[in-house]
């Protein structure tokens, strides 16, 4: 005679070979299989000659659960069958819950199965190969606003996710809400995968990308796997590496270097919009990282293309001087980075022909300092982290005609015209430029623009710190 006990059992998705072994003992043995009518065609051919059956209809857990109490009370081995694995979205929490309501002495086994959302990533390929989540949008007993706050820190976290009960016809809108909220910080092209019916006789499969899902393609039999954004496709399939062989992006560097590249990466984990041009993505970094304010986001400003181009400029020979308005701004600049590029880093603000021509026209060193390097090098790229008269010195000058400027970044701080000369600088199209607005600013920032540019060519492998 069976022991009498509740074994709540995981039978999988649905194909014979998908039920552990375990489960197929239990469901032999067992005096009684309750269960969701639909799930019974999955283990007709495991029951005992003498196994009743109690099956009910969908959306009557607390009466399956009810029922097996009721029967295990009485003497019985009950077992309660789950589709996919009966921990996860299953009929065990319940139970568990149940058998504290009631103060049940009844013994609880919980035997696993294999989840759909696995069976799934099985047959995509192997997407679920990192760091994963699994999201319900069922808002029966979960409130929405919980759920759209767990998506976004699936976002945020770049976990691969599984989409459980992604669509019904009463719940017609969250699935899009979501895809809207994975486009807001994962690129459009990241790899999704849709599996209806996994295991099941009617399986479909379908793979496509973030941008181009179809909401309207899901129903209740559906799992939806979003990959993250190491995610690729390779024959049809969906592949989220380990890390096996991916090439270690700090292999090589010194302890400074390693430490500066992975504040890039946890600053990029966190921006808000990532999918911006990669060499503003590489300012910004680079910004943000000097000064550990996310509000750069918004108040770097640079024309289209400005830092690749500077670079391209650079590296090619075009430009050979860099000018900074402060001697402070010129020792941020790392000299490594400019001999690479046989780039001079000059200030004349210590020059003794700004500080007589500052006191004969009653102006400023630094904007003394900038009318001489104009004169001996108007094509340079000029730096301003300081002084915003000096900024305006030579906006009036390329105004003039008598500068032409390979660039301007512009990052003077302070209260008194600051963001005006900034301003002056917007309006010359044919310029390169690289503004932080407002009053923010200062000599590290505008230094460590400078560097962006010229390490531009170790953005794309996020290796920054090359000279550090």
């Amino acid at each position: 005679m069976n022991q009498p006990k509740i074994i709540v059992a995981g039978i999988g998705p649905g194909a014979p070979d998908a039920i552990t072994p375990a489960v197929a003992e239990a469901i032999r043995h067992a005096d009684v299989v309750v269960g969701y009518k639909y799930y019974f065609r999955f283990i007709e051919p495991l029951l005992g000659p003498t196994t009743q059956c109690v099956d009910t209809g969908m959306k009557q857990e607390r009466a399956r659960a009810e029922e097996a109490f009721r029967l295990a009370e009485q003497g019985r081995c009950v077992c309660i069958i789950s589709s996919g694995d009966a921990g996860i979205y299953g009929m065990a929490p319940l139970v568990w819950e149940m058998a504290r309501e009631r103060n049940s002495s009844v013994e609880i086994e919980v035997l696993p199965g294999i989840s759909a959302f696995q069976q799934a990533a099985a047959l995509l390929g192997a997407p679920i190969g990192h760091d994963l989540c699994l999201i319900s949008l069922s808002d029966l007993m979960t409130p929405w606003p919980v759920i759209e706050r767990r998506i976004r820190a699936a976002v945020d976290g770049d976990f691969v996710t599984a989409v459980y009960n992604p669509r019904s016809n009463d719940r017609y809108w969250q699935l899009y809400r979501l895809q809207e909220l994975f486009l807001q910080g994962r690129d459009a092209a990241t790899p999704v995968g849709c599996v209806r019916q996994a295991g099941r006789a009617e399986q479909e499969m379908r793979i496509t990308t973030l941008g181009e899902f179809d909401p309207e393609q899901a129903d209740m039999f559906t799992v939806v796997i979003i990959g993250n954004s190491q995610t690729y496709l390779s024959d049809r399939r969906m592949i989220t590496p380990r890390g096996y062989y991916r090439e270690r992006p700090d292999a090589g560097a010194g302890v400074g270097q390693r430490i500066m590249m992975e504040s890039f990466r946890t600053i990029e984990r966190e921006l808000r919009d990532r999918n911006i041009p990669l060499d503003r993505k590489w300012a910004l970094l680079h910004a943000i990282h000097t000064t550990a304010d996310f509000e750069m986001e918004r108040l770097l400003w640079m024309n289209d293309g400005a830092v690749e181009r500077l670079y391209r400029r650079l590296s090619g020979g075009g430009i050979r001087t860099i000018v900074t308005d402060v001697t402070m701004a010129a020792s941020g600049i790392r000299r490594g980075a400019a001999a690479r590029l046989g780039v001079e880093v000059k200030c004349y603000l210590h020059d003794p022909r700004a500080v007589a021509l500052a006191g004969q026209e009653g102006i400023t060193r630094t904007q003394a300092g900038i009318r001489l390097a104009v004169g001996e090098h108007p094509e340079a790229l000029y730096v301003f982290g300081n002084a915003p008269t000096a900024l305006m010195e030579l906006c009036r000058l390329v105004h003039c005609g008598k500068a032409r400027p390979a660039g301007i970044v512009a990052a003077p701080v302070g209260f008194v015209h600051v963001e005006e000369s900034k301003q002056m600088a917007k309006p010359f199209r044919t310029v390169d430029r690289i503004l932080i607005e407002g009053r923010k600013g200062g000599s590290n920032l505008a230094a460590t623009l400078v560097n962006a540019i010229l390490t531009f060519n170790d953005a794309e492998a996020l290796r920054p710190g090359r000279d550090v």
